[in-house]
C-alpha cells in the first residue's frame, strides 16, 4: 500500500491511465471447472436513501436478528472460511516460498503464474495473466552484507534499495557524514566526496516505547469513523507544498545531485522510521532537476525502474541505532571505514509488468461483473506479507470458499491481484483504463491537472463500464475487518449495513461515509465506478510491518485473516446474486460510447 500519510501518493491515485501503452493482449490459461449445480438465488433488495442518516454509533444494527439457519449461504460461508480455511496456506506459499514480489521480478512473475494456476485449480475459469506496460526493468537481489572494519568491527542492520545498482565487488571505503543545513552547507565537502560512504540523513532521536506497537481499532476511533463527513460536502481543497516542504525538497533534490557530481560510492540513509532493528526501505533515487511548480510532482520522471534512467549511485538503508552510532562516532572524532558487499540483477528480457486475472462465471446476468482483488507486488526487505500477500490470500480465499460451496452467483465474479501497485497504482489503473474508461486527454496528468484548475475531468467510458457493480479491495494489513469506507457513495450504506449484520459478533459493524486512500480502489473510484476498501485494525501496520524487514508471515493474525475471508466472501456473493448492481454515487457519470461525459469522481 503507499504511504496513507503521504499527500503526493494520495493525489497520485486519482490518475487513471498508467504510463506506457497498456497491452491488449491476454495471456490465457486454459481450465476445465467442475461443474455446478445453482444454489437458490437470494436477491437483496437495494433501495438507497435519499439523504444521509442521522450520526449513529459503529454497533447500530437493526433491531430483529434472524435465527441462523445451517442452510442459509451466509452461514455456510462463515463456517466454511472459520473451520476449513485455507487462507494461510496460501499467504505462507507467497510469502515464505515465492519471498518478496517486487513489480517486474522474477519472484513478482512466479507469484502471478502461481496465483493463476491454483485458481484454475480451485475451478475458476478463465485465469490468466493480463499484461500492462511497459512498466521497466525488474531487480533481484543476489548478496548483501554490511560492516564498518574500522576502528573497531561493528555489523549493521541495513538493506539496499530496490533498483540500486551494486557494488561490483567489496567496496571497502571511508565514511563521512554529511551534516549539511543547506546547499551552502554542501560547499564544505566539495572535494572531499569521492570514492567514500556518505551518511545522507540527519540523526534521528529514539525515544522509548510506552505504547504498545499493536493496537485495534477504538469504540472511540470506529464511532468517528462512523460520524465523519460527508467528503462530497466540503469544498475541495488545491494541493500545494508549503514554503517549508519546497525547501525540504529542493534541498533533497540538490544533495542527490551534489553526491553524484562528487563521485560518491556509496550512500546510505537513515531508516525514515522504526527502531529496534526494524529497517522502512523503498526505491533507489535518481537525481533529477529541482521543480518548484506545485504540479512538478505528479509529471513524468525517471524512475530507477526505468530503462532509460541514468547510472545511479549504490543506495542503501541502515537501522537507526546503528547509523545514529557511525554519525557520533564520526563527531566525536573517529575516523571510520566501512565495508560493503552488494549484488544485484536487473531484468530486462520483458518490460512488460503482469495482473493476475480468474472468474466465476455468472447465469442470468452474467455480462454484468462483480470484482475484488488487492495488490500482490511489495516491498523487498521483507516478504510482502501485510502489504499485501494478507489482502491476496483473503481475495483467494473468498473465490475458494464460494467455489467449494458451489454457491452460484447470477452475476460473473472477477478477481484481480494487481502488480505495480507500490509504485503508483500502475497495474489497476491500467486494467481500469483498458477496460472501463480514461479520464480526460487520456493523459496520466488529466485528473491532477483539472484538480489543480477545479475543473471537473471527462469520463471516456467503455461500453463495460455500465456492467460493473462493485469493485472491493482489501490492502489494510493483516487486521480483521471492522466495517466499510464508503467512498462518498451514501446510497449503499442500508445495503451495506444488512451485510455486515451476520458480522456483528466479529466486531464488523461501522460504515463511514469517508473516503480512504493509497490504495487500488481509487482506480475505480475515479473513473466513477464503485470501488470500496474495508476498515481494518491497524494491529503493527504503520508501527512496524508497512514496507519494512518486519513484513513477513509471522507478523500475519490468523484469526483477523479467517474473519476478513468471511466478509469479503459475502459481500461479493450478495453483490453477485441481488437483482441490481449496487448504486452509483449520484454524481457520477452514466458512460456513453465513444463521447465523454462529465465525472466528479474524487480522490
Amino acid at each position: 500500500m503507499l504511504r496513507r500519510y503521504s499527500a503526493c501518493a494520495l493525489l497520485l491515485c486519482s490518475l487513471i491511465v498508467p504510463p506506457g501503452v497498456v497491452a491488449r493482449a491476454v495471456v490465457q490459461q486454459p481450465s476445465t471447472p467442475a461443474q455446478q449445480t445453482p444454489a437458490p438465488r437470494t436477491p437483496t433488495p437495494a433501495t438507497p436513501p435519499t439523504q444521509a442518516p442521522a450520526p449513529q454509533t459503529p454497533a447500530q444494527t437493526p433491531s430483529q436478528t434472524p435465527a441462523r439457519d445451517p442452510n442459509d449461504p451466509i452461514e455456510r460461508i462463515k463456517d466454511e472460511s472459520l473451520n476449513r480455511s485455507q487462507v494461510m496456506r496460501t499467504l505462507s506459499y507467497l510469502t515464505d516460498v515465492i519471498g518478496p514480489r517486487l513489480t517486474n521480478s522474477p519472484n513478482m512473475k512466479r507469484a502471478n503464474t502461481w496465483t493463476r494456476d491454483k485458481m484454475t485449480e480451485w475451478g475458476l475459469q478463465n485465469a490468466r495473466l493480463e499484461p500492462w506496460g511497459p512498466f521497466g526493468r525488474g531487480w533481484s537481489l543476489e548478496r548483501f552484507n554490511a560492516t564498518v572494519v574500522e576502528p573497531q568491527s561493528i555489523p549493521l542492520i541495513a538493506f539496499p534499495k530496490a533498483w540500486s545498482p551494486g557494488t561490483n565487488g567489496p567496496l571497502v571505503g571511508d565514511v563521512i557524514y554529511v551534516d549539511a543545513k543547506d546547499e551552502a552547507d554542501l560547499q564544505r565537502f566539495k572535494g572531499k566526496l569521492k570514492g567514500a560512504i556518505v551518511l545522507t540523513s540527519p540523526v534521528r532521536e529514539i525515544k522509548a516505547r510506552f505504547e504498545a506497537p499493536g493496537t485495534r481499532l477504538t469504540e472511540k476511533e470506529l464511532l468517528e469513523l462512523a460520524n465523519a463527513p460527508d467528503p462530497g460536502s466540503r469544498p475541495s481543497r488545491r494541493f500545494q507544498l508549503t514554503a517549508e516542504q519546497l525547501v525540504a525538497v529542493k534541498f533533497s533534490a540538490q544533495k542527490l545531485q551534489f553526491f553524484a557530481d562528487e563521485g560518491a560510492a556509496l550512500l546510505v540513509d537513515i531508516s525514515r522510521a522504526g527502531d529496534g532493528g526494524t529497517i522502512f526501505v523503498q526505491s533507489a533515487a535518481v537525481p533529477q532537476p529541482f521543480d518548484p511548480s506545485p504540479t512538478s510532482i505528479f509529471r513524468p520522471r525517471i524512475a530507477a525502474w526505468d530503462k532509460t534512467a541514468p547510472k545511479i549511485t549504490p543506495q542503501v538503508v541502515v537501522a537507526a541505532e546503528d547509523y545514529n552510532r557511525m554519525a557520533r562516532m564520526i563527531q566525536q572524532g573517529e575516523k571510520i571505514r566501512m565495508a560493503v558487499d552488494l549484488a544485484v540483477k536487473f531484468h530486462e528480457e520483458d518490460l512488460m509488468a503482469y495482473n493476475t486475472v480468474a472468474e466465476i462465471p455468472g447465469t442470468d446476468l452474467k455480462d454484468e461483473v462483480v470484482m475484488l482483488g488487492g495488490h500482490m507486488d511489495s516491498w523487498h526487505a521483507g516478504t510482502g506479507a501485510t502489504d499485501n500477500a494478507a489482502g491476496v490470500a483473503v481475495a483467494m480465499e473468498a473465490v475458494r470458499i464460494l467455489k467449494a460451496l458451489n454457491l452460484q452467483p447470477r452475476r460473473t465474479i472477477r478477481v484481480a491481484l494487481w502488480s505495480g501497485e507500490e509504485q503508483g497504482l500502475y497495474g489497476s489503473r491500467a486494467y481500469v483504463a483498458e477496460h472501463f474508461g480514461t479520464i480526460g486527454d487520456g493523459s496520466a496528468n488529466a485528473s491532477m491537472t483539472a484538480m489543480m484548475k477545479g475543473e471537473t475531468p471527462k469520463l471516456n467510458a467503455k461500453p463495460a463500464h455500465d456492467k460493473l457493480s462493485v469493485y472491493f479491495n482489501l490492502d489494510n494489513g493483516t487486521g480483521k475487518i471492522r466495517g466499510v469506507y464508503l467512498q462518498g457513495n451514501e446510497a449503499v450504506r442500508p445495503i451495506f449495513r444488512r451485510w455486515l449484520a451476520p458480522f456483528r459478533a466479529m466486531g464488523a459493524t461501522t460504515l463511514s461515509i469517508a473516503n480512504t486512500g493509497g490504495t487500488d480502489h481509487l482506480s475505480f473510484d475515479a473513473v466513477g465506478l464503485p470501488g470500496f476498501q474495508f476498515i481494518q485494525d491497524e494491529i503493527e501496520y504503520e508501527t512496524r510491518t508497512h514496507h519494512s524487514n518486519q513484513d513477513v508471515y509471522d507478523r500475519i493474525q490468523a484469526d483477523d485473516m479467517k474473519q476478513a475471508a468471511a466478509i469479503m466472501a459475502v459481500f461479493v456473493y450478495n453483490s453477485a446474486t441481488m437483482d441490481e448492481k449496487l448504486p452509483r454515487k449520484p454524481s457520477a457519470p452514466n458512460p456513453s460510447r465513444g463521447t465523454s461525459v462529465s465525472s466528479t469522481a474524487t480522490n
